[in-house]
């Protein structure tokens, strides 16, 4: 699978060189956005490229898939869904324990990852075999932004669609028979923590306690401290900035800032962040948001690590500090849903 992923990977790079030679105007992938059903018998190179694109991304997300039931089958039960967000079909994966008791109701966590366009990936599989045999059911969406799931899934648009599809994520959980729906949390990282605080600020009742993990919470700070190709990027792909940059759409970055709406927010809050976080830093996201969760008097507690290893990413190690971090985030869930 590995030897074939890269060779699709290279072509995919040797055909986009290919292109930009003859025609740079036609490069502009994220412009050629496919539809549902992408017509495979095209023959604008640059429509084939973003078909092949993603038939890369799907093998490498089904891969994944395979590769969590191999490890962890005999510990927790895996099901993909498809649960409904507005009009659309939204991806994402539901964690159960293997053997269930009948009738038994279980408190449920929607876990929310972060980045650009990231995915289910490997970095979750400790958190949610974790969490699960904590005896959580586990709801993890793969809200419009993702990768690995077609174009229509893949097209981003910061604090806008990914909070509204991790909403549809907790009602559509909350629904099944073995959910008790008044025992609801949820759990996000980085861009996950932003749709997090977001989703408590939307939906004050819907969530019994919530985890913000090196969450941005400003988001024009954020566009002030990218290289400029990542500003643009951000820009160009988020529909709701409409390629603007903050100084000619201010309204637009502000509107999906947490750290404006903090006095909505009624939902018992644990944050956790470090020091040396260059993603997402300390004094301009996570500092600002504790200072006015102080101010406005909120349910919540916090633990700043000192320069844990990994950064931005330190849950993702086999640390002190992520282990330490796990184990808060567990006792704080558990002190609200149980």
């Amino acid at each position: 699978m590995r030897k074939i992923l890269k060779s699709l990977a290279v072509y995919v790079l040797m055909a986009a060189s290919a292109q930009a030679a003859e025609s740079p105007s036609k490069m502009n992938l994220d412009d050629q956005v496919l539809k549902i059903f992408p017509n495979v018998d095209t023959k604008e190179t640059s429509e084939q490229l973003e078909q092949l694109k993603h038939d890369v991304l799907i093998a490498q997300q089904n891969s994944i898939t395979v590769q969590f039931l191999l490890q962890y089958s005999a510990m927790v039960k895996m099901n993909t869904v498809n649960f409904p967000s507005g009009p659309l079909l939204i991806p994402g994966y539901v964690f159960t324990p293997v053997k269930m008791d009948s009738g038994k109701k279980h408190p449920a966590i929607v876990l929310v990852h972060g980045g650009f366009h990231q995915h289910f990936n490997a970095d979750w599989f400790t958190t949610v075999v974790d969490l699960v045999q904590h005896g959580y059911v586990v709801m993890f969406p793969e809200y419009r932004g993702s990768q690995g799931y077609g174009a229509q899934i893949y097209k981003n648009d910061y604090g806008t669609t990914d909070v509204a599809d991790t909403l549809a994520a907790a009602e559509y959980i909350a629904g099944k028979s073995y959910v008790d729906s008044s025992r609801l949390g949820i759990v996000g990282e980085s861009r996950g923590g932003m749709v997090t605080l977001l989703a408590i600020q939307q939906a004050p009742e819907r969530f019994k306690v919530a985890v913000d993990v090196v969450g941005l919470t400003d988001f024009v700070a954020y566009m002030a401290y990218k290289p400029e190709w990542r500003r643009q990027e951000v820009a160009k792909e988020s529909a709701g900035f409409k390629g603007q940059l903050p100084d000619t759409n201010l309204t637009a970055y502000m509107k999906v800032s947490p750290i404006n709406y903090v006095e909505k927010i009624k939902t018992p809050l644990l944050v956790v962040a470090t020091t040396g976080d260059e993603i997402a830093p300390l004094a301009l996201h996570t500092g600002r948001l504790l200072e006015a969760l102080k101010a406005h008097d909120k349910v919540f507690e916090s633990k700043i690590y000192d320069n844990a290893p990994g950064g931005h990413t330190f849950l993702r190690g086999d640390t002190k500090e992520s282990e330490d971090g796990h184990k808060r985030i567990v006792a704080w869930l558990d002190k609200y849903l149980k």
